[in-house]
């Protein structure tokens, strides 16, 4: 059993500050230059941040918002809440009006953190609607209007600092008062089948989890860690608060027009993306190659096949054969060194979750030396639940469970997890609590999978989505959809649908940017309505062929239809954290899925509907 000598986040936060205090916990951008915090810094200006929160009446499990993106204000900002005895509400910076509102009144919010100017207008248009809130502070840059509801960061850590002169026990007695089975934070789902829930995590679920985190030796206070993802989402809270328990420095920046500068200014060693990201980042270090011409786009495909089979190979732990080897490190030294140097040059490893990985994006990146180790959890489960790790990579699998995790395999083989970083349940939700939970303490998850021999855990699919045929077989939609995804950088979102129906189709979504890189590239001429254009569908028709060779007959797509409606989060095609919200997708385009059912037996490509 795992066993850790804190009580809570705030125990693990004094420890880290007291026993490093000079070192550095996170570097951040201001304006052009790169600044770092070190440990002892942080740790004044959460108290001051603290104080100011318990000198306006914040008592133990009240919650506070977190409406910003990724920044060390935020962190600052969820840290102070923890130790006033709150807890810390996090919500995605693309949130509409009425998700806030909604967020709002289920958690009854007491303050409010913003980080934009443009929030505070749209916070002022909401005041009626926010009765509980009885202050908000701006994190971000700007001169907040005169409103005594507003604060600026600034004037709130002196509010606090005065407070703390005038009143020094009060910061202590909160802190201390803190038990492991308090509330420390609550993230809402994405709510794609309905309502979100509040999913309360407790203190001891992110001690756990850091724990778990430590006690695998992947990382120490060496590496160099950049958080990019949004804060809202479970991963991202995962990797802030293992960072605290590690003493890794951080780089903290959530600028994705700056990315690539950023890790090559910065060099980091590790760092953490969902897999549409990691594909993103495929496209670009591909786009760079070919840039170069001809001759250095050969070159870098036959580097790559000897990396994909160098990295097989060391995957099944065999010996790589002399000759392999020697050929490796040439292509290594004048192909793969180089894509590796956009990154920084120093990159370990890099860590996915939050959504499934495709196989081949996978061996990509084992190919060109950056091993990707996938991992798997819930916000139920405080994210990091199975992971694998750099010396055991199998690719297909999550990893096995991490130290301290139980998986279970239900009769029906949904996976079942257990552990201290399971919630407390859904905010006032009882129903919805004892369905998630079994009375001995197990997550219902959700996901079908398997526990293979070597204690892997291998995902096959999600309950709610599996597809069944009219013939009766069984389909996954998200292992086909990724595969297309990674087969077909010119699409954006790919949505398999079946049930009910003799074979599978698609409903496809284009990348506008991809394409027209794709067709300067061809020197194509390309027509004003690109889901209509015969080029792209010619493109696509091609995935689509080379994705089914590599399928069973019942898993292969035998109707695509190219939408010019792009899935976002405003059309409501989108969840808050970026997940295709398939019932929404389902009802607004049936008309278009009823069409592909025309009774042919071959792949059809089609143009655009709205």
């Amino acid at each position: 059993m795992l066993v850790s000598p804190f009580r809570s986040v705030p125990n693990m936060w004094h420890h880290r500050v007291g026993s490093t205090p000079d070192a550095p916990a996170m570097r951040y951008r201001d304006g052009e230059m790169w600044r770092t915090m070190t440990w002892a810094d942080a740790g004044k200006r959460v108290q001051a941040l603290a104080n100011a929160l318990l000198a306006r009446g914040l008592a133990s499990e009240h919650r506070c918002i977190v409406w910003a993106k990724t920044s060390v204000e935020w962190i600052l900002a969820d840290m102070a809440i923890l130790c006033a005895g709150g807890a810390t509400t996090a919500v995605y910076p693309s949130a509409t009006d009425d998700q806030l509102v909604y967020i709002a009144k289920d958690c009854d919010a007491r303050f409010l953190f913003v980080d934009t100017l443009e929030q505070l207008a749209r916070l002022q248009a909401l005041r009626s609607r926010l009765p509980g809130v009885e202050g908000v502070v701006l994190l971000g840059d700007g001169q907040p209007p005169e409103d005594p509801w507003i604060t600026s960061l600034a004037s709130f850590e002196r509010e606090g600092r005065d407070h703390g002169a005038a009143h020094p026990e009060d910061y202590e007695r909160a802190h201390q008062a803190i038990e492991s089975d308090h509330l420390a934070t609550l993230l809402y789902t994405s709510g794609t089948t309905g309502r979100p829930k509040g999913v309360m995590l407790t203190h001891d679920a992110w001690v756990f989890e850091a724990e778990a985190i430590d006690a695998l030796g992947v990382v120490d206070p060496t590496d160099l860690q950049f958080l990019w993802m949004p804060l809202a989402h479970v991963f991202a809270k995962v990797l802030q608060l293992s960072f605290v328990r590690l003493g890794i420095p951080t780089v903290v920046d959530r600028d994705q027009h700056t990315l690539f500068r950023n890790l090559q200014q910065c060099r980091p060693t590790f760092f953490a993306l969902p897999p549409r990201t990691l594909e993103h980042l495929r496209r670009h270090l591909e786009q760079s190659v070919r840039q170069q011409g001809t001759a250095s786009w050969r070159a870098y495909r036959w580097a790559l096949a000897l990396g994909v089979r160098r990295a097989d190979l060391i995957r099944a732990k065999r010996a790589v054969p002399a000759a392999l080897q020697a050929q490796w490190a040439l292509a290594d030294r004048w192909v793969f060194a180089p894509l590796r140097k956009q990154l920084g040059g120093r990159i370990r490893f890099i860590i996915c979750g939050s959504a499934p990985l495709a196989d081949p994006l996978a061996v990509y990146f084992h190919a060109i030396g950056l091993p990707v180790l996938q991992g798997y959890g819930l916000t139920e489960s405080a994210a990091a639940s199975c992971v694998q790790r750099p010396d055991d990579v199998q690719i297909g699998t999550v990893g096995p469970p991490l130290p301290g995790c139980e998986v279970r395999i239900a009769e029906d083989g949904e996976i079942l997890l257990r552990s201290r970083g399971v919630m407390r349940g859904y905010l006032g939700d009882r129903a919805g609590t004892a369905a998630a939970l079994t009375e001995d303490g197990f997550l219902r998850t959700g996901d079908i999978g398997l526990v293979l021999p070597d204690g892997h855990v291998k995902i096959t699919g999600r309950k709610k989505e599996i597809i069944v045929t009219s013939t009766g077989k069984n389909v996954a939609p998200t292992h086909v959809e990724q595969l297309l995804l990674t087969h077909c950088p010119l699409l954006e979102h790919v949505v398999l649908f079946g049930d009910g129906h003799p074979y599978c189709t698609a409903l496809a979504t284009l990348d506008l940017a991809a394409v027209r890189s794709w067709a300067e590239r061809r020197q194509l001429e390309l027509g004003s309505e690109l889901a209509d254009d015969e080029e792209v569908l010619r493109r696509v028709q091609r995935s689509v062929d080379a994705v089914n060779r590599d399928l069973p007959r019942y898993e292969r797509i035998r109707g695509i239809q190219l939408l010019q409606t792009p899935f976002t989060q405003d059309n409501g095609l989108l969840t808050a954290s970026g997940k295709i919200s398939r019932a929404d997708v389902r009802h607004r385009f049936s008309t278009v899925m009823d069409a592909l059912y025309d009774g042919t037996d071959e792949a059809k490509i089609s143009g655009s509907r709205r």
